[in-house]
């Protein structure tokens, strides 16, 4: 039976051979939830997040290999003179942009010398080194969580006018849990961030509430239809297995290509790609098993509840 189509709750059943009822387990969804944000809450407050150069500053260095230069040997390199955690980007032809922490005259003549032995000969003529500030990336961050706010308010306003008000509150509620597991679990394992890391926190606020978005649709056409003696909270379910095989097959191919940028990407794209990897599975986890158990939550203790029993 095709998802579009008009089904009853018991056919809905009958065609998804891993059923369960979903929503009458919303209370193990939002404690395995709490599970996992409490304890990245707590290290942010304990040790906060591991921050790159972007955010605290450091040496930037621009420099052109005669002969074409590989980017983990670059990164190799560095790691054997004691320079940990360094941002390699490799732009067009053999030239290389390097960011590492603040280094002393030895020191940059140690890595220069290093980077010359083993990836080979450079320019010496185009070399620029620079000593930045975390200017950039506090601007950066601060940027940031505007955005996040302008975008919570049109979202709000936006699925409240397409919608009703706690589809937004429901909605917002899952999106933010989304963002504290990914940063949660950034600070747990004390993960290094870059200016990445922020683009990838944006993205992933705008990906997770695509799913969410969905499921509500189904469920307002759902509501629709209800008629008395029905139940809310099993016309939520059927609505969220009704989209389930939509959600998991497009989830499934972004993670997928998501692990194929982890895995070949390069060490510029570890961050950005990492964070998107949990970010777009807790995304497809809370637009499932959250976003539309929060709203028969809220419908739950409105007056009149929806649910005509």
């Amino acid at each position: 039976m095709e998802e579009g189509h008009p089904a009853t709750y018991d056919e809905v059943q009958k065609i998804h051979p891993l059923y369960f009822n979903i929503v009458k387990k919303r209370y193990w969804w939002f404690a395995l939830s709490l599970l996992i944000i409490v304890p990245g809450i707590i290290s942010l407050f304990m040790q906060g997040l591991n921050l790159g150069i972007d955010f605290k500053g450091g040496t930037m260095i621009e420099m052109t290999f005669k002969n074409p230069a590989n980017q983990a040997a670059i990164t190799d390199t560095m790691k054997s003179v004691g320079l940990l955690g360094p941002s390699v980007q490799m732009s067009s032809g053999n030239t290389a942009l390097i960011r590492t922490s603040a280094l002393d005259q030895d020191k940059q003549n140690e890595l220069m010398t290093a980077l010359q032995t083993k990836v080979g000969e450079y320019e010496k003529t185009t070399l620029k080194v620079d000593l930045v500030g975390p200017a950039m990336g506090q601007e950066l961050t601060r940027n940031a969580f505007k955005a996040l706010i302008i975008a919570i308010g049109l979202m709000i306003a936006y699925i409240s006018f397409r919608f009703q008000f706690v589809f937004a509150i429901s909605g917002i509620i899952a999106l933010l849990h989304d963002v504290l597991v990914v940063v949660g679990l950034f600070s747990l394992f004390q993960w290094q961030i870059d200016s990445t890391f922020v683009a990838a926190v944006l993205t992933i606020f705008g990906y997770s509430i695509n799913d969410t978005v969905v499921i509500f649709d189904r469920i307002r056409e759902n509501e629709a239809k209800m008629k008395r003696g029905d139940s809310y909270e099993d016309m939520v379910d059927k609505s969220v297995w009704q989209t389930m095989h939509r959600s998991v097959n497009t989830v499934t191919t972004v993670l997928i290509a998501l692990f194929s940028i982890f895995i070949l990407g390069g060490e510029s794209t570890k961050v950005f790609s990492l964070a998107m990897l949990i970010g777009v599975f807790s995304g497809a986890y809370s637009s499932i098993f959250n976003a539309s158990q929060i709203l028969v939550e809220i419908k739950k203790h409105m007056k009149p509840y929806p649910i005509y029993e």
